[in-house]
């Protein structure tokens, strides 16, 4: 399996420095790329070539603002026989994660094949990419803070976005959030909490959970905050259907 290095077995993997773009992207500005007109139109050969189209391959599992895929890359392995898709508004970003994968699936034949990444907004279109219930994970993983009050409405976590995430995530799947903000993790905590439809996942189903280890050890982010001996804060919650007597 590749260590994931600039050059395995002759396949040379992107640098990073040839791809550098903001640590962040503003949301709700307009950017200029396809979107789909809802999810059946999407055609999962272009990103998943090994696997038949079929109602069985459907993308699982999402990571919401993938940066450089990192975690795209650790959880391949774990579930090969999942697709996953990272969304990434940078364009230079996704075209970096997209020559990642590439060179990964070439020094790897047969591995890597289940992840890809898409250019879009998720902030907007994440109806426009998944079914009702299609997902069983979805990952936010050091989102943008946007510290101004004035921007709290720009952040990826939000009363209204969950209600976008509990239709795409099926009864049971599971919203992973981290960062190294203690106020943001604060917010994002509360919204998951005042929501109907998720519930916290208990500490010990996290001890045995593989990709809660992923969450600050996969990600360049992550990787840094640790080097810099920073905390992080985890929320992580699962979908769940509302009690009748609610």
């Amino acid at each position: 399996m590749s260590t994931d290095g600039n050059k395995t077995a002759g396949h040379r993997h992107p640098r990073k420095r040839f791809y550098r773009a903001r640590a962040h992207s503003n949301p709700l500005s307009d950017s200029h790329f396809p979107v789909p007109i809802s999810p059946s139109d999407i055609d999962h050969s272009l990103h998943f070539p090994t696997f038949p189209n079929s109602d069985e391959n459907k993308i699982r599992f999402a990571d919401v603002g993938c940066g450089f895929g990192g975690l795209l890359v650790g959880l391949s392995p774990l579930f090969p026989s999942k697709l996953m898709i990272g969304m990434e508004l940078r364009d230079k970003v996704t075209e970096y994660v997209k020559e990642r994968i590439s060179a990964l699936r070439s020094a790897n034949p047969g591995e890597y094949g289940n992840i890809s990444v898409v250019r879009t907004n998720s902030m907007k279109y994440v109806p426009n990419h998944f079914g009702k219930g299609q997902l069983e994970k979805m990952f936010f993983l050091f989102p943008d803070p946007h510290f101004k009050e004035k921007n709290h409405r720009r952040r990826v976590i939000s009363d209204h976005l969950l209600d976008e995430y509990a239709y795409v995530l099926g009864v049971g799947g599971v919203l992973y959030t981290v960062t190294d903000v203690e106020e943001l993790g604060e917010w994002m905590r509360d919204c998951l909490e005042r929501h109907p439809l998720f519930e916290a996942v208990a500490e010990e189903e996290l001890k045995r959970d593989p990709v809660v280890g992923l969450l600050t050890s996969a990600t360049e982010e992550g990787q840094k905050v640790a080097r810099n001996g920073g905390q992080t804060f985890k929320a992580v919650y699962r979908r769940i259907v509302v009690r009748e007597d609610e």
